[in-house]
């Protein structure tokens, strides 16, 4: 996959150490992933959400932080759409 919005990735792990290991470690298998379907991420991170319009949401530390991923499994591109912790996640509008 190619994953756009690394520098999301990059900046908040900048601001919470704490899961930037996490974070590295799913960029460097988003992208040798070749996820031709839900289900495959699903089989991959049982604990990702599904949702609508080919979103994916990730958890991080126990839950403590979520990751939104628009995925386009046609042209292999995972964008981030937001990062952010399990609060500011409950705010969202999805």
């Amino acid at each position: 996959m190619i994953v756009v919005g690394r520098e999301v990735v990059a900046e908040f792990s900048r601001r919470h150490a704490d899961v930037r290991s996490q974070l590295e470690a799913w960029l460097a298998e988003a992208e040798e992933a070749q996820w031709k379907t839900p289900s495959e991420v699903k089989r991959r991170y049982p604990k990702a959400s599904v949702l609508a319009g080919n979103r994916v949401v990730f958890d991080f530390k126990g839950n403590k932080y979520r990751m939104v991923v628009k995925v386009s499994y046609q042209v292999q591109v995972a964008m981030v759409e937001r990062l952010g912790t399990h609060a500011e996640y409950s705010k969202w509008e999805l």
